[in-house]
């Protein structure tokens, strides 16, 4: 494996971060479940919580 940086790693960090920040703007407020349904954020977090507390999350 190369240790190299390569790609978004190598960036200017404010060009890193521009570039992160358009994620959140790429659909509109309306259209974001979450933002929609608190209730829903909150449950998605939790049920990720337990599986990462659980050894379940990603490998």
């Amino acid at each position: 494996m190369s240790t190299s940086r390569r790609g978004f790693a190598c960036m200017d960090p404010e060009k890193q971060r521009e570039i992160a920040s358009r994620g959140g703007k790429s659909v509109p407020a309306e259209k974001r479940s979450f933002s929609q349904n608190r209730d829903l954020a909150a449950q998605a977090g939790r049920k990720g919580g337990l599986a990462s507390q659980n050894g379940e999350g990603a490998r």
